[in-house]
């Protein structure tokens, strides 16, 4: 028995060239202009040169013509500006497919045609990753505008779809070269794997951060604006989220650049995070036992409703939270816009509330002993 030979990858080019130079696929009707053209092939050439550059030129403005009259009915140049990124890869397909068969059509030697081929549809395949780029970049710009109708396209999973987009169009254009040129990609992936596994041990902590970063993205525990505190202290605003590092900006204008593998395993409060960007406030006061409690509430309910930053939805609140050791507790509370205007209107509030019982003669205690001799010394009372 024979042993089973290993099957070579079919070169798309060489079987193009055998069917385009095999006299079988002409009509009778044609043959002598075929015979004709085969008796001087650089004739033939340019003529299917020429006509392949007319029709190009006459396909592109069609389809152009028919697209415009179809698009006039939008209200944006978004089609626009598809039309005009495929254009010209469109003209260089449809024209490089007729400078192939001119170049079959030569009888040239088969090494040096099939070359000749492999570099047009090379620089056809270019030019469509060109166009693609601009192109994604214009559908993810024009997806952005429907988030209400796409749930997953938002303002902090744009940077993600980006480089998702750019990434499949760099690996649709690589492997149709690879095609183009009849190389096996088996051994080049065989190959990155090995690469991308020696450099998974060399930068785990890079590769972590990258990781830590899309997962951050994608999840969205915070965006830019929100106000967030780590476990480790820091407090401040999300200035920039990027693949490897979040930064922080603190309240003294301090940036913190904290890497996106540590973000990822933090415990993090967003003040900024809940149902609304609005955070509420908390004054906790203490009046003297005896007060009229009925007028406290007043006064500082007045006090919150008065003041121009507290929100009037949801409406200020003041409520008793308990008997202490030496004062009744009250707390005023009321919600603020943004995170970052907590410490200044905490501060107004206090002043007011301070300058406001002392008009009412509310007083606000303070710790006191009351200190019991039960005898005094001898030498005290012979003083």
């Amino acid at each position: 028995m024979q042993e089973n030979q290993p099957q070579e990858t079919p070169d798309l080019v060489e079987e193009l060239t055998r069917q385009v130079t095999a006299q079988d696929w002409v009509p009778e009707a044609l043959k002598p202009v075929s015979e004709f053209l085969a008796a001087y092939p650089w004739v033939a050439a340019l003529s299917i040169a020429l006509v392949g550059f007319f029709i190009a030129k006459l396909f592109v403005f069609a389809l152009k013509w028919t697209l415009s009259h179809l698009t006039t009915r939008t209200k944006t140049d978004f089609d626009d500006k598809i039309i005009q990124f495929l254009s010209r890869p469109l003209f260089v397909t449809v024209f490089y497919g007729f400078l192939t068969l001119a170049t079959i059509t030569l009888d040239l030697p088969d090494r040096f045609t099939i070359v000749v081929i492999r570099i047009l549809a090379s620089l056809a395949i270019i030019y469509w990753f060109a166009a693609g780029l601009p192109v994604m970049a214009l559908l993810l710009d024009k997806a952005a505008h429907w988030q209400d109708k796409l749930p997953l396209i938002q303002d902090r999973t744009l940077p993600l779809f980006d480089i998702v987009g750019k990434l499949l169009v760099v690996l649709i254009a690589s492997y149709a070269l690879l095609q183009v040129w009849n190389i096996d990609a088996t051994a080049w992936l065989a190959s990155a794997g090995v690469i991308g596994i020696a450099v998974g041990f060399a930068a785990r902590d890079t590769l972590a951060n990258l990781f830590s970063g899309v997962f951050i993205v994608a999840d969205a525990p915070y965006k830019i604006g929100d106000y967030i505190n780590l476990d480790s202290g820091e407090r401040g605003m999300v200035t920039h989220v990027g693949l490897r590092s979040t930064r922080i900006l603190t309240r003294d204008d301090v940036e913190i650049t904290v890497p996106n593998a540590v973000m990822g395993a933090a415990k993090i409060v967003n003040e900024a995070g809940g149902r609304w960007e609005k955070m509420r406030v908390r004054i906790r006061v203490g009046v003297a036992y005896g007060t009229d409690v009925d007028q406290v509430c007043e006064v500082l309910q007045k006090i919150g409703e008065e003041h121009p930053a507290l929100c009037e939805e949801p409406p200020v609140r003041v409520r008793m939270r308990g008997f202490g050791d030496s004062s009744l507790d009250f707390e005023l509370l009321g919600w603020i816009e943004r995170p970052e205007l907590r410490g200044r209107i905490t501060h107004e509030l206090l002043m007011t509330v301070y300058k406001r019982f002392a008009e009412e003669n509310i007083e606000i205690p303070f710790p006191q002993r009351d200190l019991y001799i039960k005898s005094m010394p001898e030498a005290a009372r012979e003083g």
